[in-house]
């Protein structure tokens, strides 16, 4: 018996339960984990709160996307690892809230030693996700200016590290001075405190009223038509979450006055292919590994007060990356 953290219902942080669990031995292709340190996303936070029909799980299940361990025992047919081996995975299965899971072998990556558990497990998932916004559904170069909301979040802060090596000019938006400051350290060559001044307004003044060229939207509801209308002509809007909520029903005239182009990039369906992923992971971590990147892994609780991780994070009192450290 391993603990873990069960789900039963949907609702709010009191519906996690810290429970003994039997996860049994690894199947075909599949291996047996040892956590070491576990990520959180807000994609767990939908999860929990059941907003995401298509991607939750069925009651009852284990929340988490995202964790880094040992390997310690394997399933016939596993070829890409050995009892261990130091590996971390992001996306599904969703079973991460736990000391020990079992994950298929072709779901995980290799982690270089050099890269810390708590690093792996709180860069992964978010920096997989930065690897999809900047270098695969759109590639960033010097003539671009994006826009980029959460700038001090987990996926924000290493989308504005990652732009700005890449020559971008990086406008970031955040809630208060403390995470400006953070903002302006990761990169952001501009910092938009919302609270205090008007978004478009300002993005117009920074860019000389020809707006940006891609929008990068974490937020949704509170943010999306802001976003819209921070875009130039032919410009990108990205969205890749509803921290806020969905977004209201937008008028086709939004994109259409502009000719704006919209996607929503999936990073489990960007890396669905085992060698897409393992491309994505090497350079995510290459780049941890030479300092290109650094990894804010700015809060640490016990799995068992995940409870108390998910209520900082939905108030917003977090910034970087939230990370789950296993009691035992």
């Amino acid at each position: 018996m391993v603990k873990a953290i069960r789900v039963y219902e949907h609702g709010g942080p009191e519906v996690m339960k810290w429970e003994d669990v039997d996860i049994g031995e690894p199947k075909s292709g599949e291996i047996k984990v040892k956590n070491k340190a576990i990520g959180v996303n807000y994609l767990d936070v939908y999860m929990r709160r059941g907003l995401i029909p298509s991607l939750c799980p069925p009651l009852t299940f284990t929340p988490g996307m995202e964790a880094a361990g040992v390997v310690i025992s394997l399933g016939p047919d596993v070829t890409t690892c050995k009892v261990g081996d130091y590996v971390a995975y992001a996306g599904f299965p969703v079973c991460a809230y736990t000391e020990e899971m079992i994950l298929p072998a072709d779901r995980v990556v290799p982690v270089p030693p050099s890269i810390d558990p708590i690093v792996a497990a709180a860069v992964l998932f978010k920096g997989l996700t930065a690897q999809v916004l900047v270098r695969s559904c759109f590639q960033i170069g010097p003539e671009h200016t994006i826009l980029v909301h959460a700038a001090a979040g987990g996926v924000g802060s290493l989308v504005c590290q990652w732009a700005n090596v890449l020559g971008a000019t990086v406008i970031g938006t955040v809630s208060n001075e403390v995470k400006a400051v953070q903002a302006k350290e990761d990169g952001c060559h501009h910092v938009i405190i919302y609270k205090q001044e008007d978004i478009v307004d300002r993005v117009m003044e920074i860019t000389s009223g020809k707006g940006v060229d891609i929008a990068y939207d974490s937020i949704g509801k509170d943010t999306f038509e802001k976003s819209a209308a921070c875009l130039r002509f032919r410009g990108y809007m990205v969205s890749f979450g509803f921290a806020s909520g969905s977004p209201e029903p937008v008028k086709f005239s939004v994109f259409s006055d502009k000719c704006l182009h919209f996607t929503i990039p999936s990073m489990m369906l960007y890396t669905k292919a085992r060698e897409d992923l393992l491309a994505a992971s090497e350079e995510l971590f290459d780049n941890v590994a030479k300092g290109v990147l650094r990894v804010r892994a700015n809060h640490k609780y016990p799995l068992s007060q995940v409870a108390q991780a998910h209520l900082d994070l939905e108030d917003r009192k977090t910034t970087g990356s939230v990370v789950l450290i296993p009691d035992n």
